[in-house]
């Protein structure tokens, strides 16, 4: 889709569909007041009559304009007028796409940015109707004949004032990375996991390598990770007729010697539990345990496309866990890289057995801090629900700055505990300890396991597994955390 910021007059316009906010009580944002002027008070009319109260994410279409040459007008309730939350807004922008999409609407101009929204400005607003407009109207065809799509939308113009044109064009570049990022990680999340194999994930981070400059992309293969030492995240792969591979992504764009960012994404690409089976039903869906690998690729592109000032890698580990005759099976013990035993109590435990070695590996970056994301516990949806990613780590500074992100990026994380006690769950009489820790605080536990791997840097910890991806009717990829991990990039960037 193609996305423009629009200073001309509104009269001056053509385009399939004007959209414009109005508030509770009859009130009209300052685009309705000068449409409503006019089309002869049709606005003013249209809310006296009680079509649309004004109330946040209601929406009439008016499709019939009176002696003028405007095709459409979206009314977009945006509630009292004040104003609004990020969220309200967020809303009030998913209630207009939702407007646009069934209608053969092609081209839209958007006033919706001249609403006041709490601490934020005109480049946060921009780059909030653009990645709303871009998440709501991508669908996957990836593997279907008809490539027809339920959207005609092509173009976008976000309008606004010629003294918030330069604000609107840094949203504008801001909205388009984000959003590719996010587009890239759902379609990837999307394949089913006989396309999108470990191989497959390589070559795509690979392809991504190729199309930056400051973006290098290595690939180990098993025989490298066997010499490593990996034993860990090897031994979930030896149930698959897939070979793991170990990305590794980096993208040079802050000075030669400055520390790393380390962003680490799990990249199962089918988890059936291995020994330990998983239930067949919903299993389908365990093709997007390789969410966080997804969203690591996505957030390097976007990092790419804005040729961010920082040193940047990005990992993922990737392996599908199958059963079979050399499965892992519960019971046995396998030594990581960083030579800790580890005794195996179930197999479905496996994202942190490939997570652990690529923590230790990590190390030889000399990182400045390390993030991993992964869809890693049932126990975080449980306990959190699918609107905040879980938040883990071992340092306060690191883990307020991604609280920030979300708040900014509107794509939530929720702190939880990680304290000593916790450890002591993961206890085992036959190895240095265990990969589960029992049916009581696995979101904890899990990180806990990790956090015995990251002792030697700034580490925190993202558990998606609620908010990787959708269930049901509505079923597929969200993209989360790219916009997260983006906008704690660009804090960064903004630091220096």
């Amino acid at each position: 889709m193609d996305y423009s910021i629009e200073t001309a007059p509104l009269e001056t316009l053509e385009c399939d569909c004007i959209i414009v906010g109005v508030y509770q009580d009859l009130q009209l944002s300052p685009a309705a007041a000068y449409l409503n002027g006019q089309t002869n008070g049709l606005i003013a009319a249209i809310l006296g009559r009680g079509d649309i109260s004004g109330k946040n994410g209601e929406t009439v279409l008016l499709t019939t304009i009176p002696d003028s040459t405007i095709q459409r007008i979206l009314l977009v309730g945006l509630g009292e007028n004040q104003a609004m939350s990020n969220k309200l807004f967020i809303k009030a922008l998913a209630a207009a796409v939702g407007g646009c999409k069934k209608p053969p609407i092609k081209s839209v101009v958007c006033c919706l940015a001249e609403c006041a929204v709490d601490g934020a400005d005109a480049t946060w607003k921009t780059r909030q109707i653009i990645e709303v407009f871009s998440d709501a109207v991508y669908q996957y065809t990836h593997t279907k004949s008809d490539k027809t799509t339920e959207s005609q939308l092509a173009a976008i113009r976000i309008s606004a004032m010629a003294d918030n044109a330069e604000a609107a064009q840094k949203g504008l570049a801001q909205g388009l990375a984000i959003a590719e990022g996010v587009g890239f990680a759902k379609n990837l999340a999307d394949l089913p996991g006989n396309l999108c194999t470990p191989s497959y994930l390589a070559d795509q981070a690979i392809r991504l390598g190729e199309q930056f400059a400051k973006l290098s992309t290595t690939v180990l293969e098993e025989a490298d990770m066997h010499a490593l030492g990996m034993g860990s995240l090897l031994s979930v792969s030896r149930g698959s007729r897939q070979p793991a591979k170990l990305i590794v992504m980096d993208y040079q764009g802050g000075e030669k010697n400055s520390k790393p960012i380390v962003l680490i994404g799990k990249g199962l690409t089918f988890d059936a539990g291995g020994i330990s089976l998983k239930p067949g039903l919903g299993m389908d869906e365990m093709k997007y345990d390789m969410c966080g690998g997804a969203a690591v690729l996505g957030t390097l592109l976007a990092a790419a496309r804005l040729n961010l000032p920082l040193n940047i890698v990005g990992m993922v580990p990737s392996s599908e866990n199958m059963p079979d005759g050399d499965a892992n099976k519960p019971g046995d013990i396998v030594t990581s890289m960083a030579g800790k035993t580890i005794e195996i109590l179930n197999t479905d435990a496996e994202g942190r057995l490939i997570l652990c070695d690529t923590l230790t590996y990590a190390e030889r970056y000399h990182p400045d801090v390390v993030i991993d994301l992964a869809t890693l516990t049932g126990a975080c949806l449980v306990a959190l629900g699918r609107i905040p990613s879980g938040l883990l780590g071992n340092d306060d500074e690191l883990c307020n700055g991604l609280i920030a992100a979300s708040e900014t990026a509107n794509d939530s994380v929720w702190r939880l505990p990680l304290w000593e006690e916790y450890q002591e769950l993961l206890k085992s009489n036959f190895a240095d300890m265990a990969n589960i820790g029992g049916k009581d605080a696995g979101t904890i536990t899990a990180a806990c396991f990790l956090s015995r791997f990251a002792e030697s840097f700034r580490w925190a910890h993202l558990d998606i597994a609620g908010t990787a991806w959708r269930t049901g009717p509505a079923k597929g990829a969200t993209g989360r955390p790219v916009p997260l991990l983006s906008q704690y990039l660009l804090d960064r960037a903004s630091q220096l």
